[in-house]
């Protein structure tokens, strides 16, 4: 592919800030329902989903969970630094171990107002449900446009996750323009969240509701779960002439070995991921197992331009890239397969496993929208004409997509 070829001023559309969902709706499954399916664009609303769905499909879902990573301090002269907590260095780069430490822990951080905090700890008082909790701040080293930050506390016995959930600002995103409320804290955040890590929700999700789920079940819908954790440059848009100028963010995925055996056994059921982020993760396990089969010792670690640049030898199909992903777990013991990806999707990808996606509108000039024209072509400038000219609301708290290409 020529990457040059694909310029970032022909996946643009007018997008008035008044189509922006500032706010979600009172209730989740009540929000609008664009079907492309078969070339023919279709009006409904989300509840409706489980009979629009064909019923052999096995829907992905992604069970991160946003964590609340937005961090206020007031130094001394009244100036306020926001820290945004992106992941953790030290003394573990786990999500999920990085949580449960006790002080003191360092993160990767962006830092607003940076030019005012040249030097020096800040600090906060946090208030928990029994006791008062002194929180510090103090950058340790500079990185990209990003700083390692050590935060440390006392009392130091308490978790981080705790200093997060008390203290920590739901991260909405800047397209916003708005400060997270109350209400965000828990509508930013799917209803099947478990496992903390993201600084942006994988809004698809936002629109099931236990109703919805439940209808999955009646219709005998298969479902399954995997995980990727969202990371800010998700809402990083592509500033260069051509996407090959574009360098993509790397995000952490996990999937286990029995949703590994249910895909790999699912026989001919169709793969519809929700969301843009599940869709990514799944992809991105053929480029791991191909990787593994080539005999990389980072197998797991999908760089940005695999996709296109890895040779896939005859025979090397969906098929064997689950069979090869499920031995090396079962050989080595781990119920586990964790990785990283970089990998982007761009008009002229050709899709291994995903066969229709569930997910909302996208910026304009977006690597998310460049992903949908992946998917379903040149169509998908009459799609978001059709949502713009009959009210559907965009972005994160907007409307969704159901494309069955």
């Amino acid at each position: 592919m020529n990457f040059s070829e694909i310029k970032t001023e022909d996946y643009n559309y007018p997008l008035p800030d008044s189509r922006i969902a500032k706010y979600p709706l009172p209730e989740r499954d009540k929000s609008k329902l664009l079907l492309l399916k078969e070339n023919i664009i279709s009006h409904h609303r989300f509840d409706a989903l489980p009979g629009l769905l064909p019923g052999n499909a096995l829907l992905l879902f992604n069970e991160t969970r946003v964590i609340q990573a937005r961090l206020l301090f007031e130094k001394e002269t009244g100036a306020k630094i926001e820290i945004f907590c992106l992941e953790p260095v030290a003394p573990s780069n786990d999500f999920q171990v990085a949580f449960q430490q006790p002080s003191p822990v360092t993160w990767k951080c962006l830092v607003g107002n940076a030019r005012r905090w040249k030097t020096g700890k800040l600090k906060a008082v946090v208030e928990l449900s029994e006791k008062t909790v002194t929180l510090y701040a103090e950058k340790k080293e500079h990185t990209g446009d990003a700083f390692l930050i050590e935060f440390s506390w006392e009392p130091e016995n308490i978790t981080f996750s705790e200093i997060l959930e008390n203290s920590g600002l739901t991260p909405l995103p800047p397209y916003l323009h708005r400060e997270a409320e109350k209400a965000d804290k828990e509508r930013y955040q799917t209803i099947y969240a478990r496992f903390d890590g993201s600084v942006a929700a994988p809004t698809a999700g936002l629109h099931f509701t236990g109703n919805v789920m439940k209808k999955l079940g009646e219709r005998g819908i298969d479902t399954d779960k995997l995980i990727l954790h969202v990371g800010a440059g998700t809402f990083k848009p592509v500033s260069a002439e051509t996407i090959e100028g574009h360098e993509m963010h790397t995000e952490k995925i996990k999937v286990s070995l029995k949703t590994l055996r249910h895909i790999y056994s699912s026989g001919n059921k169709k793969i519809i991921p929700v969301g843009t982020t599940s869709l990514r993760s799944l992809e991105s396990l053929f480029w791991m197992a191909l990787r593994l089969h080539l005999g990389m010792n980072d197998f797991n670690n999908v760089r940005q331009w695999d996709a296109y640049n890895l040779k896939i030898p005859e025979g090397f199909n969906a098929g064997k890239a689950f069979s090869v992903l499920i031995d090396y777990l079962e050989n080595s013991n781990r119920e586990m397969l964790e990785g990283e990806t970089q990998m982007i999707i761009v008009p002229g990808y050709k899709f291994r496993f995903a066969q229709g996606l569930i997910t909302n509108f996208h910026q304009p000039k977006s690597t998310l929208l460049l992903l949908v024209a992946a998917m379903i072509g040149e169509r998908w400038k009459e799609v978001y004409q059709y949502a713009l000219d009959n009210g559907f609301r965009f972005l994160s708290y907007g409307d969704s997509c159901l494309f069955l290409p």
